[in-house]
């Protein structure tokens, strides 16, 4: 399933991200950073929904209350419950 997330609150404006069942795939940012952009990809490649979650979950930039990585959190979340429907 592919999935696109309209951030809030970071430089990035958009996430999309593949979902094979709860298995995070393919995410790409758009705007934002370009280095962390292009490493929290590759980290986060093949791990569940949950163990994004753990990771980079509630992550706040500059005193912002998010990042990019909660954001991807966050999508992640959305799209799996989406997924579900």
């Amino acid at each position: 399933m592919s999935y696109t997330y309209k951030t809030r609150g970071t430089c990035s404006t958009l996430i999309t991200l593949e979902l094979d069942g709860n298995v995070v795939h393919n995410v790409r940012f758009t705007g934002g950073c370009n280095g962390n952009l292009q490493a929290i990809p590759k980290l986060v490649e093949g791990l569940t929904v949950e163990q994004v979650e753990e990771k980079i979950g509630g992550i706040s930039c500059n005193g912002r209350g998010t990042s990019c990585g909660d954001q991807l959190a966050r999508a992640c979340r959305e799209a799996y419950e989406a997924s579900k429907k």
